[in-house]
């Protein structure tokens, strides 16, 4: 485990009151700014006068200054040098792709990304003649065997979608340093928990959609990294933030300002839940997975990877064999026990069941879902916070009696 503590990062972070010393910072929902001199605009257009190198505000799609709070308090989150924020998670994946890759370039990904990333690379980016080799994430010798002279990125997520398979990044940060390569970790299911930067990304990604903002109301994604980076994605020439435009709200970004302050909370108390229902389902002899668990394949990397005190993330894994089986107990859950809710995504204070095979992750073909161990009776179990975690306890052990074990 590691000592650092993002929470405290955050604390520590420049706290930024309205202009009439209000706690918490204004919205701004000015699309555009004024210049008091009419030389200053062309340097702004030249990247010259940014607001971080002294100059002012231009357009809300370049920088917003209740965004600029949010990227601020999230690079501190990260002890990275500076964040953009966008209007999705994909956003984030996809601008930050397409900066450091052009047409002929090669990227070697983890073989169990979310669906929609998977389509992303698999596809789309096949259309445009930029080519993605997938690999075992828990294997990073498969990362350096796939490495070509085209290759500019290495991709993984921290915890694997939906399978839970962690990625060492150390190992793999050291592999893309010797290449030359940047590292680009998605690291949506444990924020605080893990601090992938610390550890060697060059790029963070989040959906902000999930655990970050935590009320299932918004969407939203992240890019954490250098500040040339950053400064990169948001060129008024070149950049791909910039060009392609998937600005976040300045509502959506104060909304996730207020939820910042007790995101530490939160993870704590996702994880502390996930953990004692994995443990109580392992008992009962069914097929649980969750990191937490001694009996995970790579507990105890993950373990080294996790910064100490929040647990190892809210999201468990029943591989209930078939779909049918997958959805009687879905059923049962929802509809019977009130344990939780059918729906995609995670990260929310209620519980989200979701049926990985025949949604999030779609988009793969029966061949891919084989070979990376994606059961079409797995079920991806978002622990919420609501209820007694005894109540719930109780609930999902009845639940899993009458539908998996009788």
């Amino acid at each position: 485990m590691n000592n650092f503590s993002p929470e405290q990062s955050l604390s520590e972070a420049k706290r930024e009151f309205d202009e009439h010393g209000g706690v918490t910072p204004s919205i701004s929902r000015s699309a555009t700014f004024t210049v008091m001199e009419p030389g200053t605009m062309p340097k702004i257009f030249e990247g010259k006068m940014t607001p971080d190198l002294g100059g002012c505000y231009l357009y809300s799609r370049h920088f917003n200054p209740t965004v600029n709070v949010l990227d601020r308090y999230l690079s501190a989150m990260e002890s990275t040098q500076n964040a953009i924020s966008t209007s999705s998670g994909m956003s984030a994946i996809s601008c930050s792709l397409l900066q450091i890759c052009k047409h002929g370039d090669h990227i070697v990904a983890s073989n169990t990304v979310y669906g929609g990333t998977y389509a992303l690379m698999a596809e789309l980016f096949k259309e445009i003649d930029i080519n993605v080799t997938f690999v075992d994430p828990t294997n990073p010798e498969a990362f350096e065997k796939a490495i070509t002279p085209k290759t500019k990125v290495i991709y993984a997520e921290t915890i694997g979608n939906p399978t839970l398979k962690i990625a060492d990044i150390r190992k793999l940060s050291e592999i893309s340093k010797n290449h030359n390569l940047k590292l680009l970790i998605d690291n949506t299911f444990c924020p605080m928990i893990v601090s992938p930067a610390r550890l060697g990304a060059d790029v963070v990604v989040y959906s902000m959609t999930k655990f970050i903002n935590g009320a299932g109301d918004l969407i939203a994604g992240s890019i954490c990294s250098t500040t040339d980076f950053i400064n990169k994605l948001m060129d008024t020439h070149t950049g791909r933030v910039m060009l392609y435009g998937p600005t976040i709200d300045p509502r959506v970004a104060f909304d996730i300002i207020q939820r910042l302050p007790h995101l530490s909370i939160r993870m704590k108390e996702h994880s502390r839940r996930a953990l004692a229902i994995s443990e109580m389902l392992e008992s009962m002899n069914v097929c649980v997975c969750y990191p937490g668990l001694k009996s995970h394949p790579q507990h105890e990397l993950f373990t080294s990877m996790i910064n100490e005190g929040y647990g190892y993330g809210g999201v468990l894994t029943i591989d209930c064999k078939t779909q049918e089986k997958a959805y009687a107990l879905m059923s049962d859950l929802q509809n019977v026990e009130k344990f939780g809710l059918l729906a995609v995504s995670l990260g929310y204070f209620d519980t989200l069941i979701s049926c990985s095979s025949s949604s999030t992750s779609s988009e793969m073909p029966e061949s891919e879902k084989d070979e990376i161990g994606l059961s079409n009776g797995l079920l991806r179990i978002s622990i919420g916070l609501t209820g007694s975690l005894e109540a719930r306890m109780d609930q999902i052990k009845r639940s899993v009696t009458k539908t998996l074990l009788s």
